[in-house]
């Protein structure tokens, strides 16, 4: 059996092993925003999703991540069409979200009918990696 529901403060261990970018006291923040969704099938967490809203406005996926024994099942698939679904009853017109250039999840969301918008280069920084690619979907 496969549930999606938002994340709960009994998640937290589980969640912190595969979100490793949600700084301290993130986690509390988005079971308290209901911002972030798990996935788990036959009562095993599988799969994550949380966003925030870029310029306070539009919905940004800012990581699904589904765990590696558990993909290619349609596991994000599930994920990102429930957060899509949330968000259009929310009234929400467009969504966005990311990749890395040198990342898979960029096919991903191409599938799943996100069009490209952008990129950022952090080639000089502290946080230098392959340009983030950014997509675009109108509900």
């Amino acid at each position: 059996m496969t549930e999606i529901r938002y994340a709960e403060r009994k998640d937290e261990a589980l969640w912190r092993k595969l979100d490793r970018f949600l700084p301290e006291g993130g986690f509390a923040e988005k079971v308290r925003t209901r911002t972030a969704y798990v996935l788990c099938a036959d009562g095993v967490l599988a799969g994550i999703l949380r966003y925030h809203l870029f310029w306070d406005e539009i919905p940004f996926c800012s990581l699904l991540f589904v765990r590696e024994e558990c993909r290619g099942r349609g596991y994000g698939k599930a994920l990102l069409g429930r957060w899509e679904e949330d968000m259009r009853a929310r009234g929400y017109d467009m969504l966005l979200t990311s990749s890395r250039a040198d990342e898979s999840a960029q096919h991903f969301f191409r599938k799943a009918g996100y069009g490209d918008c952008g990129g950022l280069l952090f080639d000089a920084s502290s946080r230098a990696q392959p340009t983030e690619l950014f997509f675009r979907k109108r509900l």
